[in-house]
């Protein structure tokens, strides 16, 4: 996998210097700049930049402000010391969200994630659905499995791609999860989540902030998707 261009905008320096320490650690990342706004980032944003790590109180524009102005960036890492921010953070791309004080091994787990998403983003080519048929057909490096759709847990937004969650194997495609619920063998999913939708039948619980399928797996409600639970009673 090649590098993974990154830009830091922080304007706590202690923190900011932490977060190059960790940056320089890790060989798949490889730090473009690190600054205290998004002026001084601005000259280095271009098309080769893989990821952001954001604060969220900045100045000029905050770090939430900042994601939905550059979502073309695959990726971003929001790390903060307002924890009360996560939820709206996860209604954009993000990737993760770090509460502060920094600590190594969490920061390593975010890292982990990262390399997971672009691993991915890199083998998955297209899917097809197989007419008349409960299968998907997907192209995996050099070779094309079939998934049954019924073993399918839940689908994870990946900005234009999309995670099929199984139990026994995560499988990523070259599709948005808007483009894949409009297809008729997805009528059973409902979206949950601007990054979540799931297969109705496996709800087994929810509450007001997230629902429990297969009554292990907690997945979160979006607030501008609540009412596409309204069939299921509490």
């Amino acid at each position: 996998m090649k590098k993974i261009r990154c830009i830091v905008i922080d304007d706590e320096e202690v923190d900011r210097l932490m977060l190059q320490h960790l940056i320089k650690q890790e060989p798949i990342l490889e730090l473009v700049v690190a600054v205290d706004s998004i002026e001084s980032a601005k000259a280095f944003i271009d098309n080769s930049i893989d990821l952001l790590f954001l604060d969220i109180d900045l100045p000029q524009m905050s770090g939430i402000e900042i994601r939905k102005a550059y979502q073309k960036i695959p990726a971003c890492i929001f790390i903060s010391s307002h924890p009360e921010y996560a939820i709206e953070t996860f209604e954009l791309d993000t990737l993760d969200f770090i509460s502060k004080p920094l600590k190594k091994e969490r920061f390593e787990y975010s890292i982990h994630k990262l390399t997971d998403f672009f691993s991915m983003k890199e083998k998955s080519e297209y899917f097809d659905l197989l007419s008349g048929s409960q299968f998907l057909k997907i192209k995996e490096g050099h070779q094309t499995v079939q998934i049954k759709i019924s073993d399918i847990i839940y689908l994870e937004a990946l900005k234009d791609y999309t995670r099929l969650i199984t139990a026994h194997k995560k499988h990523c495609v070259l599709s948005s999860i808007g483009q894949i619920l409009k297809e008729n063998h997805f009528s059973n999913f409902v979206r949950i989540h601007k990054s979540y939708a799931v297969p109705k039948h496996l709800i087994t619980r929810k509450n007001s902030y997230e629902v429990i399928i297969n009554s292990t797996i907690n997945l979160p409600i979006g607030r501008a998707y609540k009412d596409n639970l309204s069939f299921f009673e509490s």
